[in-house]
């Protein structure tokens, strides 16, 4: 089973927007072990208005955590303790995208990153950048993290406004593909996330 991981370099920098234009455009599963912030709107919900494919089933989540923060302080609120190793992977003759919840370095618990759950998973990764300030170096790390864990990486999505200059720092450092970039948007339909999946190099 193919598995491709959705992680941004930090939070908030567009991952679900993402997960749902590679699913649509491989009409692939879609799956988000860890939902924190679940007293609102979860990023499954959000797929799921968002794609139009027939073929994607959206599997539950392992753990849907009500605080808003990291999945290690969520769990915690809660008396639970969250170990990769008891998460069951869903299992589907499809792909599968995981969403993950933050960044590369984002914990789980005491000794566990989310990076360790793409590597444990054998996961494919997908890395997704947004142009704010101190964003060249949070890519930076990003890349040189999953190059030094020797994860296979898809390549990198930019989202928000070109910024040509940043992509030059960046990519003279880091090798990695660039599959994709979104324009900034305050309204994303199913059509216009299909528009994207035709265009994607995925």
């Amino acid at each position: 089973m193919r598995k491709i991981f959705i992680t941004g370099i930090s939070t908030g920098v567009g991952k679900t927007i993402v997960s749902a234009i590679v699913t649509e455009a491989l009409q692939a599963d879609y799956w988000k072990p860890i939902q924190t912030g679940s007293g609102e709107d979860r990023d499954s919900d959000t797929i799921k208005k968002l794609i139009s494919n027939k073929k994607t089933i959206i599997h539950p989540e392992a753990f849907c955590l009500p605080l808003p923060a990291s999945p290690f302080a969520a769990a915690e609120e809660q008396g639970i303790k969250i170990e990769i190793k008891n998460i069951a992977v869903p299992q589907t003759d499809n792909i599968l995208v995981i969403e993950g919840a933050g960044g590369l370095m984002v914990p789980i618990n005491e000794k566990e990153l989310m990076i360790d759950m793409m590597e444990q998973w054998n996961a494919e990764v997908i890395l997704v950048s947004q142009n704010y300030l101190g964003s060249i170096n949070h890519t930076m790390l990003s890349c040189m993290a999953l190059k030094d864990r020797g994860l296979k990486v898809v390549g990198i999505v930019y989202n928000g406004e070109d910024t040509l200059m940043a992509e030059r720092s960046i990519l003279s450092f880091c090798d990695f593909t660039v599959i994709g970039r979104i324009k900034p948007e305050s309204n994303f339909t199913p059509g216009k996330i299909s528009a994207y999946a035709k265009k994607f190099s995925l």
